[in-house]
């Protein structure tokens, strides 16, 4: 169990930065402490929990609910400290709150029209034209032989001549630690194996085997290739959260551009104004893959508004 001063330590760095909304007292939102006259909802610290510091994800709930709890205590006692020596009537401060709550707006805005507005079947949508765009990627499944010299694997090559079974000898005379499964390496496409291997498996037909030795720096390969296929694409559960990523970008920045459509931006500095056109020209132009993130990370797909 972690000491309370360990605990109070973490929680000063992990203080929740915005203003929490004051709930009526009942049953469903539990006042658990006091500080002074004010009270901490159950509601206020589940918001306290969800924004510790990420060092803390791991600890059991009980402990994170202490840090958490010691967390808003402290923001309790402080921050009547500051309303009382009026800090919250500053402009910086007045300034500060008008940013945040902008923030949690656009963050709200986000959750509401993107986050939850997405269904489950403009996802599986979006998969099968992803699917349907890729490029066909040829493989080859292949089984070898790895012996140490040329003459071992020409008199191996003569046994198969003479109708010897290709797995049954690799797992006789294989020094590769796949032996057992008669030298089986499954589907493979380009680019996995040493070029001199792969060449030599791309170049033969479905159902033959090398009639000359393939040399690498691992030693001498007899190859057998059993098939050739097109890649298959990847199960649609396997791919389904960064698919929805792709949905949440489209769906975000569709949302930005008709909101610059209906509101026009004016950015005084000149130097200031080029260097965000071409920022914006470089966002509408990025590929799905290297999607420019939406501000605060706010609208990052599967991320939480930030607090």
């Amino acid at each position: 169990m972690l000491k309370y001063n360990k605990l109070a330590a973490v929680a000063f760095a992990t203080i929740v930065t915005f203003q929490a909304p004051v709930f009526a007292a009942d049953a469903k939102d539990p006042v658990v402490a006091k500080v002074g006259d004010v009270e901490i909802h159950q509601s206020e610290l589940d918001l306290a929990i969800a924004n510790l510091d990420p060092q803390l994800g791991q600890l059991p709930d009980d402990q994170k609910k202490v840090a958490a709890l010691s967390a808003s205590v402290d923001v309790k006692l402080l921050s009547q400290k500051a309303a009382a020596e009026k800090l919250d009537q500053t402009p910086d401060f007045q300034a500060h709150m008008a940013y945040m709550r902008d923030r949690e707006l656009h963050n709200a805005f986000f959750k509401a029209h993107v986050a939850d507005a997405i269904k489950d079947d403009e996802v599986k949508a979006r998969y099968d034209k992803e699917v349907a765009a890729l490029p066909k990627q040829e493989e080859v499944h292949a089984r070898h032989i790895l012996v140490k010299t040329e003459d071992e694997a020409k008199a191996i090559i003569k046994e198969l001549d003479a109708g010897k079974d290709f797995a049954a000898l690799a797992k006789e005379k294989s020094t590769d630690p796949n032996k057992a499964d008669g030298g089986d390496l499954g589907y493979f496409g380009h680019g996995r194996m040493v070029k001199e291997f792969e060449d030599a498996a791309f170049a033969l037909p479905v159902g033959t085997y090398t009639k000359t030795p393939v040399k690498t720096d691992f030693g001498w390969h007899i190859i057998k290739v059993e098939d050739k296929r097109n890649a298959p694409p990847p199960p649609f559960d396997q791919v389904k959260d960064q698919v929805r990523q792709l949905v949440m970008r489209d769906k975000y920045l569709e949302l930005l551009n008709k909101a610059k459509q209906d509101t026009k931006v004016v950015i005084n500095d000149p130097a200031l104004s080029k260097a965000y056109e071409d920022a914006q020209k470089q966002q509408d132009a990025a590929p799905a893959d290297d999607a420019v993130a939406p501000a605060d990370g706010a609208a990052a797909p599967d991320a939480q508004p930030q607090q």
